[in-house]
């Protein structure tokens, strides 16, 4: 399970963590580390499921689009009118005057 760790190894682990964190604070520590897994696993889980969902979306997303395609025939372009508004109209910006700039006061220096 640890590769080529051994039990001494694993018992020099433990006392040592023992004497970092305390008789005490391990039952927190492993329920910290408990809770830090299972909420690994349950994102996993709940990202694979996102995946597949997005991807059945995808799926009927595509074979709705050419159902959709042969359904509505293109426009014929020579009755489609375009309505071009005035410049006055379309910008409304346009009858708004520059804002004036502000000259900048010279600098005075004294000369010591």
């Amino acid at each position: 399970m640890f590769g080529s760790l051994g039990i001494t190894e694993l018992v020099l682990i433990l006392v040592i963590v023992l004497i970092i964190f305390g008789a005490g604070k391990l039952p927190q520590l492993g329920e910290g580390v408990g809770k830090a897994i299972r909420g690994f696993k349950k994102s996993v889980h709940e990202a694979n499921e996102i995946e597949a969902e997005a991807q059945a979306l995808a799926e009927e997303k595509n074979q709705a689009q050419p159902a959709m395609a042969t359904q509505q025939p293109a426009p014929d372009p020579s009755q489609i009118s375009l309505q071009v508004a005035p410049a006055s109209q379309s910008d409304p910006m346009a009858s708004v005057p520059p804002a004036q700039v502000a000259q900048p006061e010279p600098v005075q220096t004294s000369k010591v």
